[in-house]
C-alpha cells in the first residue's frame, strides 16, 4: 500500500560517536551509550529491566541513499546489492541492531554494544527473545570473508 507513512522518533541515541568511520573503527564491546525516551513514552519503559538484550529500530539520519547498489563497508571488495548488506546507505534508512541493556534510570537506557550516531532518531525498542534465535542461518556471501559473526 503505499505512503505516506509517518514516523515519530521515541528518543534519541547518545554515544561519542559522530561520524560513521567512528563507529567502523571501534570495538563492539567498548561501545557503551545511552538512549533517552522522550518523557511521554515512559511507561512504556516498564518491566525492561528484566531484559537482558533489547532491538533497537533507529532511523540513519545522516545517510544518504545513493544506489541499490553499495560496497559493503567491511568487505568493500565487490559491489552487492543494498539489501544484501548492512550498509547504512538505503532507500528507507531504517536501523535495527541489538544491544545489551546495562541499567534502565527513569527514560534512560545504558547499553552496551551500540553502533549508531550521536543524536540518531530511536523509533521503536523491543526486548530480545528467544523467538529472535535461529538455530539454523546462512550467511550468503559473508561467508566467503573475514568477520563472519561480526558484521
Amino acid at each position: 500500500m503505499p505512503g505516506p507513512y509517518q514516523i515519530k522518533p521515541i528518543g534519541l541515541v547518545h554515544s561519542r560517536f559522530n561520524t560513521r568511520e567512528e563507529v567502523i573503527n571501534s570495538r563492539a564491546d567498548n561501545r557503551v551509550g545511552e538512549i533517552e525516551i522522550f518523557k511521554e513514552y515512559k511507561d512504556g519503559l516498564s518491566d525492561l529491566e528484566g531484559f537482558s538484550h533489547i532491538i533497537v529500530i533507529f532511523w540513519m539520519h545522516k545517510s544518504s541513499f545513493r544506489s541499490l547498489k553499495v560496497q559493503p563497508i567491511y568487505h568493500p571488495e565487490k559491489l552487492r546489492g543494498v539489501f544484501a548488506t548492512r550498509h547504512p546507505d538505503r532507500p528507507n534508512p531504517l536501523g535495527l541492531t541489538v544491544v545489551e541493556l546495562l541499567e534502565k534510570r527513569e527514560c534512560i537506557l545504558r547499553v552496551k554494544g551500540i553502533d549508531m550516531l550521536d543524536g540518531t532518531p530511536v523509533i521503536d525498542i523491543k526486548p530480545y527473545t528467544r523467538g529472535d534465535q535461529r538455530k539454523t542461518t546462512r550467511f550468503g556471501w559473508l561467508t566467503h570473508g573475514d568477520n563472519v559473526n561480526n558484521r
